[in-house]
């Protein structure tokens, strides 16, 4: 990836474990043309440092472990240290964040998720940003931290991960609709496919996902209809792509999940939700 000298000294602290408690980076500061990451794939990686970062243009898709966490636009997402991960992104990438040094993410979530983030926590990322040496933690500078971790932890999460089953009989008819998501074969329908009873899907998809199925397949088509809709999809072409009757079903749907239609959701990119 390239990315501008700026964001070169803040990246290069991700594998720190000591030094500068808090290192932010604002995503003002990346040129233009270093950033129009229409569709890139970062592989599996890890870091040293928690990540903390709000995606303000473009959308990311992390997939760690057995579940794939979505970051759509002015949300906060949380990336804990020394998990192993990979990153997709859709759509032009540009937002602000922070790498947290480990002793910092005890008391934040040990899994990736998805946050609520605030007015304040952006101004005061934006403003340790503009720290010449994020090394020099002055008092002021220790209380303004002590902030941002208090509105780190009071940020209410928000349900945009689809975890994937780890049986393999169940995992391929994860796979399957990942991969069809306007697929409308019944569980039975899926299950006989994948060698098991349809029964047998419904409970490993409980017990493996902590959804019932039908849950899970909503949460899917969710996701992957958030990622069209972030690469500028008409929301009835996307409606169609993931297996909704109609565009109102769809948005219905993205109603109940958001409180707001797709169009509202993403026209709101002059501040964060």
């Amino acid at each position: 990836m390239k990315i501008g000298h700026t964001m070169d000294k803040s990246f290069a602290q991700f594998d720190v474990a000591d030094g500068p408690p808090l290192v932010a980076f604002w995503g003002k500061e990346i040129p233009e043309g270093d950033m129009h990451l229409h569709q890139m794939e970062v592989d599996w990686h890890s870091h040293v440092r928690g990540q903390l970062f709000c995606v303000e243009n473009g959308l990311l898709r992390v997939e760690a472990r057995h579940e794939a966490v979505l970051y759509p636009l002015h949300r906060l997402g949380w990336m804990p240290p020394n998990l192993d991960h990979r990153i997709v992104i859709s759509g032009t990438m540009r937002g602000w964040g922070m790498l947290l040094r480990p002793d910092l993410c005890a008391c934040l979530p040990p899994e990736p998720c998805v946050m609520g983030t605030s007015t304040l926590l952006r101004a005061l990322v934006e403003r340790a940003a503009g720290w010449a040496d994020p090394a020099d933690v002055t008092p002021d500078r220790a209380r303004l931290i002590e902030v941002m971790l208090d509105e780190i932890r009071a940020a209410p999460r928000q349900p945009l991960h689809l975890p994937m089953p780890r049986d393999p009989r169940a995992l391929r008819i994860a796979e399957r609709l990942v991969a069809c998501p306007d697929r409308q074969d019944t569980l039975e329908e899926l299950a006989r496919w994948a060698g098991l009873s349809e029964r047998t899907a419904r409970r490993v998809f409980h017990a493996e996902t902590s959804m019932h199925f039908s849950h899970w397949r909503q949460q899917m088509r969710l996701t992957l209809a958030m990622e069209r809709l972030a690469q500028g999809q008409p929301v009835s072409d996307v409606a169609d792509a993931v297996g909704y009757a109609s565009p109102s079903n769809f948005i219905a749907m993205f109603r109940r999940a958001f409180g707001v239609s797709p169009a509202r959701f993403f026209a709101n990119r002059g501040a964060p939700a």
